[in-house]
């Protein structure tokens, strides 16, 4: 009451101002950013790949270190332990690959007038069939020793660039072994400000490995059945193509295919249509009730990825960084929500839509019971 018994006029509420930039702006804005990043990695992905390969290696390895200094090794020598395991899983691999890949080659030369024979086969069956010459020409190209010739060209100059990138990647693991010590003070260094951002990239971390864990577990197993079976049928070099389905497991979705043309293609020459059969019909049970149908479950639960998602990611990032996309899809994928999504409040709906388990928010229209 004021001194006149009146009461105060109301004050009017000041108006909220208006948004600077409009919600459809903002996101045009937002695609716009991204566009131009993406375009700059695209050409930057002979530095980009490797970077993120040594990334994750470190990433995967990175636990080494815990047993190391809870028995009181100092930081520099739990930090040699991370970078002997990330070298040895580099060495291992590279073993493997140039092991099926020597193989690969010398099982085109052992097979060259096979090869040859087939090709003229299916030309002759597939003109019977009524198809014009360009047609089964085409279609019996792929049996060709040349043209397999070529393919195993292109692979060695793919193998060359490999070769430079995991330079660069041997280099890049140890300094990312080295900082990965010190990220890991960070929380002591800034205190509970620093607390979000060190929570977001462990999760990050965990489910990188949780994903690399599951793959390679699932891979171990395809590569093992799939090895056994190919053997037992006389397909010629079965470690070769169970090591392929071991690497192409890594592969969302889509790896299974790649793994199983050649074995396919090789029965065919060997054996024949009803071994070529075979070996597909073992591949689809084996490699499509694992890796198809009950691997993407354990994927999804495992790094919180929608299924759809996660066959995307492959086609994309293949796209944009190579080959080595592909591998490194989910991992990238995860990446970019915890750099994009996961530190925005307002984006728990996108989050939602990626797969994440998101807490719902609480209502406000609820009162207390």
């Amino acid at each position: 009451m004021s001194l006149f018994g009146r009461p105060p006029a109301a004050v009017a509420p000041s108006p909220t101002p208006a948004p600077v930039l409009s919600p459809a702006l903002r996101v045009l804005l937002g695609l716009a950013a991204a566009v131009v990043a993406l375009a700059g990695l695209y050409f930057a992905r002979e530095l980009a790949g490797p970077l993120v390969l040594a990334a994750v290696i470190v990433i995967i390895c990175h636990p080494v270190r815990h047993p190391l200094e809870r028995r009181r090794w100092p930081r520099w020598a739990a930090t040699t332990g991370v970078i002997v395991v990330a070298y040895l899983i580099l060495l291992v691999l590279g073993a493997l690959l140039f092991f099926a890949g020597t193989q690969f080659v010398r099982l085109v030369a052992d097979y060259a007038d096979e090869l040859q024979a087939s090709a003229q086969a299916v030309i002759t069956w597939l003109s019977s069939l009524g198809m014009d010459g360009q047609a089964s020409d085409a279609a019996a190209s792929v049996l060709q020793p040349s043209t397999i010739v070529s393919f195993v060209t292109s692979l060695g100059g793919t193998a060359i660039g490999i070769l430079t990138a995991l330079f660069f990647v041997f280099a890049y693991v140890i300094f990312m072994a080295a900082d990965g010590s010190r990220y890991t003070r960070a929380e002591a260094s800034f205190g509970v400000v620093a607390r979000p951002t060190v929570r977001r990239f462990q999760v990050f971390n965990s489910s990188v490995r949780r994903y690399y864990v599951v793959n390679a577990s699932f891979g171990a197993v395809v590569a093992i059945i799939d090895g056994l079976a190919l053997w037992a049928l006389g397909v010629p070099a079965p470690a070769v193509w169970a090591i392929l389905a071991f690497v192409t497991n890594f592969i969302p979705n889509i790896g299974f295919v790649i793994g199983l043309i050649p074995p396919a293609l090789l029965a065919l020459v060997v054996g024949g249509w009803p071994l070529m059969l075979a070996v597909v019909a073992i591949y689809c049970v084996v490699n499509v009730t694992l890796q198809v149908l009950v691997q993407p479950k354990f994927v999804s639960d495992a790094v919180s990825l929608s299924l759809t998602l996660s066959f995307f990611s492959v086609i994309f990032w293949t796209f944009i960084i190579g080959p080595l996309g592909a591998i490194l899809s989910i991992p990238l994928t995860l990446l970019v929500r915890a750099l994009v999504l996961e530190g925005d409040p307002g984006a728990r709906w996108l989050r939602w839509l990626s797969g994440d388990a998101v807490p719902a928010a609480p209502d406000p229209d609820d009162g207390p019971d």
